[in-house]
């Protein structure tokens, strides 16, 4: 690496999930989710593995299995948020330089789509990282839940610069078009900076929390990765995630 850092990953979990109540506490073969996660991320072997809980039964849950959980102001209004504050809490002395932030809701993530979205920082000059992927279903290119990245790569190359993230159909021309994927890594200071920020105009706009940094002149690189992590949003997607960690499946 060009640069030394200490990462550390952080999940933020909250039960007040509005379509999938207490989602990190689901059962996945005898284990919550959020569990799922925490090991998916220990397993990824970049640094300890915390987990920022909004509540009490998701942190023992955690500790019950096994790991580090820390509670976190139940009011705070986003993932970056819970993040942050349990990153101070946990971490008062900057002992941690870096922060992998992995969503609660991915039970089946690959490992090394953690260890991708950490590598871009690598680079000095990056504030966060986060990953892309090609898209390749058409209709995705017009859909404004599929939100896209405009980063610029060449044939074969892995990681590039963040543009813009939208969620209408950029860029124009031919060429593809990249799927953002909600993985993010931070420069610890980079990351209390983001907090602090207010909320930004196209943030506001485009309901995309990543603009902010934009906004205020922050470099967010992207890597490429080539499948999305099954996220958990309804019972359909936990049926799906059962399915998958099922252990005749993973055999």
């Amino acid at each position: 690496m060009a640069e030394s850092l200490s990462p550390i990953v952080v999940i933020p979990a909250r039960l007040k999930a509005t379509r999938l109540p207490n989602k990190p506490l689901a059962d996945i073969h005898g284990e919550a989710m959020i569990v799922h996660v925490w090991r998916r991320a220990v397993e990824a072997a970049i640094g300890p593995v915390l987990v920022a809980c909004a509540e009490e039964e998701v942190a023992e849950a955690v500790r019950k299995a096994g790991g580090e959980a820390v509670l976190t102001d139940p009011d705070l209004p986003s993932g970056s948020d819970r993040v942050s504050q349990a990153l101070e809490r946990f971490d008062p002395e900057g002992r941690y330089t870096a922060v992998v932030n992995v969503q609660g809701d991915l039970p089946t993530i690959d490992p090394g789509i953690i260890r991708a979205v950490f590598e871009p920082l690598a680079d000095p000059a990056v504030d966060m990282s986060t990953l892309v992927t090609e898209i390749t279903v058409e209709e995705e290119r017009t859909n404004p839940n599929v939100v896209k990245a405009v980063v610029g790569l060449a044939p074969g190359q892995r990681t590039g610069r963040a543009l813009y993230f939208t969620r209408a159909t950029a860029p124009w021309g031919e060429g593809p078009h990249y799927h953002h994927i909600g993985l993010y890594a931070f420069r610890r200071d980079s990351l209390k900076r983001f907090v602090a920020l207010p909320q930004g105009i196209l943030e506001q706009r485009e309901k995309l929390e990543q603009l902010r940094a934009l906004e205020n002149g922050m470099r967010i690189d992207a890597a490429l990765v080539d499948t999305i992590p099954l996220g958990v949003d309804t019972s359909a997607d936990l049926d799906r995630a059962r399915a998958l960690l099922a252990p005749s499946s993973r055999s």
